[in-house]
C-alpha cells in the first residue's frame, strides 16, 4: 500500500472531454508536467489508486487531455470530477526543489524592484501563490502592481542590497 507521505500532489482532473472517455487534466506546477511517467495515483475516498495513462496530449504548458485505461464513456469519465491527482516523489526530478518554490520566492519579500535601467518599481510586499501563477505583491508609489514570480524576468539578485532586477514584458506595468 501506498503511504500518502510517499506521494506529491501534482494536478486534478478537471472534467471529461468528448465522449470516449477522455478527460482534462490540469497540473500545479509546470515542472510536474514535465514528467514522464506511464501512471497516475487517483485519490478516490480516501484511497490512493492507480491508473494507468493509455494516452495524453498537451493543450497548454501546464495542462493536457488524458486518456486513461479502462475508462470509455462520458458516464464512466465524469465520476472523475475535481479528481486529485498525485505521483509518488521519487518519480519527480528534485522533488523537495518543487516543494519549496513557495518559499523561495518569499525570500524576496523587503526586495526592491528595478527596472533593465535600474529605475525603481516599488518594494515587494508580499507573495501571492493562490493561483497557478505566483505573484509578486509589490507596493509602488502610485498604487499595488502585480507582477509574476518567474526566473525568465531576472537579470540580477542583489542579496546585499536586497535589490531585484527585472527585464519585464512591455505593457506588465503601466508608468
Amino acid at each position: 500500500m501506498i503511504n500518502e507521505k510517499d506521494l506529491i500532489e501534482i494536478g486534478k482532473i478537471l472534467k471529461p472531454h468528448g465522449v470516449k472517455g477522455e478527460m482534462i487534466f490540469l497540473f500545479t506546477q509546470i515542472n510536474f508536467a514535465e514528467t514522464d511517467n506511464n501512471f497516475y495515483f487517483f485519490l478516490l475516498d480516501g484511497t490512493y489508486v492507480p491508473f494507468f495513462i493509455e494516452s495524453f496530449r498537451f493543450i497548454s504548458n501546464v495542462s493536457g487531455i488524458i486518456k486513461i485505461e479502462g475508462i470509455n464513456s462520458l458516464e464512466e469519465a465524469i465520476n472523475y470530477n475535481d479528481t486529485l491527482i498525485y505521483l509518488p516523489s521519487d518519480i519527480i526530478q528534485d522533488a523537495q526543489e518543487v516543494l519549496d518554490i513557495e518559499s523561495e520566492w518569499e525570500r524576496f519579500i523587503g526586495f526592491s524592484i528595478i527596472d533593465e535601467s535600474g529605475k525603481l518599481i516599488g518594494v515587494i510586499d508580499s507573495v501571492d501563490s493562490s493561483t497557478m501563477n505566483v505573484l509578486f505583491v509589490v507596493l509602488s508609489k502610485e498604487k499595488e502592481l502585480l507582477i509574476p514570480a518567474t526566473q525568465d524576468f531576472i537579470i540580477d539578485i542583489n542579496s546585499k542590497t536586497k535589490q531585484l532586477q527585472l527585464n519585464l514584458p512591455e505593457g506588465l506595468i503601466e508608468n
